[in-house]
């Protein structure tokens, strides 16, 4: 059974803007089908957000990306929000994607998140630490 992992919007910007890196060797493993990317609604709207006012990205390209990114996805739907991360209440949406799509991983380089380390049965982890200890091919 593929391994179903959530990428934290930190790691899907990493991943466009360094496509040498270790984020964007973690999508590459969900373009092949080799694991299964979980997302949703919230974390696209996020990532598309901060491409577009923080990295100045056309809009056009946005979209393409996003597509991309559904293309090789699993989209989530979420009814319901637990409250976990009392820092940074943005993070529950990591999660309740993670908890409602099954995710075994949270790839994330937010120390919210990966101080956690461990929820139910969901890793968080970096991307250096999901494709070289976590990642068995």
């Amino acid at each position: 059974m593929k391994r179903r992992v959530v990428f934290d919007t930190n790691v899907l910007i990493s991943a466009v803007l360094s496509p040498n890196g270790k984020p964007f060797q973690c999508t590459a493993l969900a373009k092949k089908e080799i694991i299964t990317s979980v997302t949703s609604r919230e974390i696209l709207e996020e990532f598309k957000e901060k491409l577009i006012y923080k990295l100045r990205f056309e809009s056009e390209r946005v979209d393409k990306i996003i597509d991309e990114i559904l293309a090789y996805s699993e989209l989530i739907i979420l009814t319901n929000i637990p409250k976990i991360i009392i820092e940074d209440p943005d993070d529950d949406i990591i999660m309740a994607v993670a908890i409602t799509g099954n995710a075994n991983y949270i790839v994330s380089g937010d120390k919210h998140l990966l101080n956690i380390g461990q929820y139910q049965d969901i890793s968080m982890v970096t991307a250096n630490d999901f494709l070289s200890n976590f990642f068995q091919f």
